[in-house]
């Protein structure tokens, strides 16, 4: 017998569920476009604003002097006038404060990038004799030949492959990093945090609608919107305006391309469980984008194992295709590891107390005709470490650089997972456990195991910078506590406050992320801290 044709009703109740998806979807192209337009503001003022007029005052001073010996030996004014000029542009180059790499965090990446590809090599020491282009994140070792040479300490599989970036710009117009610090500095940073940061934000709305659509719904017309569409678009709101990833669109860093490439693996989890496409091109792009969260985040490793161990509900895939693409990472990040530093293990894993040959961070250098020591030998505020862990736990959670205090919209993220992980289906409880183990590994490695030299939050910086890779999940997770507060006033104004909060926190750091939280500051100019 032929198929019975759509009743009138459910292809009526079919259309209004695609057109209020389509409403839906609108609203987070505007959230999204709002948010990325913000972060592209931020990049393309980025400066050391504190440091120009220090420059100019400088430059001023040498100026005036110069002028007077001129004058004092009876040059013409004319010709004073022109020498003046002359010695400026000199001056101004000499005397350089002003950069957009706001960090030594970010301008240990930058320095290989250069050495990379105007010196085909990853050892620094050139770039590092030129004005302003210095870091306390290098070591030094041995290179092939045996002379002892610096490198940056992070891991160089990202360098290298913003190096190729780096390669066409300087390729096709001569142009450096070194005489064009802004524009191909910002030009990079594009390519490499605002449109990365727009694909993260539309899969948590992709994510997020997959969630919520299992989630039921008001019980009547009236409060159909508030039950529906208004706790998805909290979601795309938080994750546009309340995540510590936003601040540091403007500086080169490892934790936003993290969080880019976890939202990456939750998504194709999502098409695999949520919508059982189980095609092999999903696996592989989870394992691919687990294998490379896990090389730019080190505890991310737990996210690969359960990713792997989740999926394995079809074996094929899983090791046809989810473990080659992983490998294929894994490979890149040795190689690169290798190629740079002629070991297998990253710079961060030679820090040996017992054997000095195999601790990198302990040696003296020379720059501008002066030796000096390593910073790490002489550990200043942060970086000298929390002595009590228990003081360092509370400060991490919820005290100066709390992940609760700062950004309170995860208390709904961990809600929501406990809610999911006791009565929500197979598919729920498997995203909560895996968000839940997660979180408890990371914050564990990080609060628990870690000595105190490590224990220093992130350093100076807006947060507790080494969870900001979470983002994606715990904005995934929230889901179950964010439709149960939309269904009274009382819980949407609840929400409201938290987002509220976490935007003021992604919202102080106006100029530069690598600078104190508000509640430091508070806490500081309470006499807390």
């Amino acid at each position: 017998m032929p198929a019975a044709p759509p009743s009138p009703d459910g292809a009526c109740s079919d259309l209004a569920r695609r057109g209020a998806a389509r409403r839906r979807w609108a609203v987070y192209s505007l959230l999204i476009a709002i948010a990325t337009g913000q972060m592209a503001g931020r990049l393309l003022a980025v400066n050391s604003v504190d440091l120009v007029r220090l420059e100019q005052q400088r430059v001023s001073q040498r100026l005036e002097s110069f002028r007077s010996e001129l004058t004092e030996a009876g040059v013409p004014a004319e010709e004073v006038e022109q020498r003046v000029e002359s010695r400026r542009v000199e001056l101004q180059e000499k005397l350089r404060l002003q950069r957009p790499f706001l960090s030594g965090n970010d301008r240990s990446r930058w320095l290989a990038i250069r050495a990379l590809v105007e010196h085909g090599t990853y050892e620094i020491d050139r770039v590092l004799e030129e004005p302003t282009w210095d870091t306390i994140d290098m070591v030094k070792h041995p290179n092939r030949d045996g002379a002892p040479r610096l490198y940056s300490s992070k891991p160089p599989l990202l360098v290298t492959l913003l190096a190729g970036k780096y390669w066409l710009i300087y390729k096709l117009t001569g142009c450096t990093l070194g005489t064009h610090p802004y524009t191909i500095g910002r030009a990079m940073l594009v390519t490499t945090n605002l449109l990365p940061m727009a694909l993260m934000m539309v899969l948590v709305a992709a994510v997020a609608e997959r969630l919520f659509d299992r989630i039921e719904g008001g019980s009547t017309n009236d409060d159909k919107w508030l039950a529906s569409d208004w706790p998805r678009m909290f979601v795309v709101a938080s994750a546009a305006f309340g995540t510590l990833l936003t601040p540091f669109a403007v500086v080169l860093n490892n934790h936003l391309v993290g969080a880019v490439s976890a939202s990456i693996a939750l998504y194709a989890w999502a098409r695999v469980r949520l919508d059982g496409d189980r095609r092999g091109r999903w696996f592989a792009l989870a394992g691919a984008a687990a294998a490379f969260t896990a090389a730019n985040e080190l505890p991310a490793l737990a996210l690969l194992v359960f990713l792997g161990v989740l999926l394995m509900r079809a074996p094929r895939q899983t090791v046809l295709c989810f473990v080659p693409a992983a490998l294929v990472v894994v490979a890149a990040f040795f190689a690169t590891n290798y190629a740079a530093h002629n070991s297998l293990r990253p710079p961060y894993m030679h820090r040996s107390g017992t054997e000095p040959s195999d601790n990198w961070y302990d040696y003296t250098y020379t720059r501008a005709g002066r030796e000096r020591d390593s910073y790490w030998n002489q550990r200043r505020g942060m970086d000298v470490g929390e002595p009590s862990r228990a003081k360092y736990a509370l400060h991490a959670l919820v005290g100066h650089h709390g992940v609760f205090s700062l950004t309170p919209i995860w208390l709904l993220s961990f809600a929501g997972a406990a809610y999911s992980l006791a009565r929500g289906n197979a598919v729920e409880r498997e995203l909560a456990g895996l968000i839940l183990s997660l979180s408890v590994v990371c914050f564990t490695f990080y609060i628990g195991l870690r000595g105190q030299m490590d224990r220093n939050y992130g350093g100076m910086t807006a947060g507790f910078r080494w969870m900001f890779w979470f983002a994606p999940l715990w904005l995934a997770a929230m889901a179950p506590a964010v439709a149960w507060l939309a269904k009274t006033r009382a819980g949407r104004t609840l929400a409201g406050v938290l987002l509220a909060l976490s935007a003021l926190s992604t919202a102080y750091p106006t100029w530069n992320p690598w600078r104190q939280p508000w509640l430091y500051d508070w806490f500081e100019a309470l006499g807390w801290v």
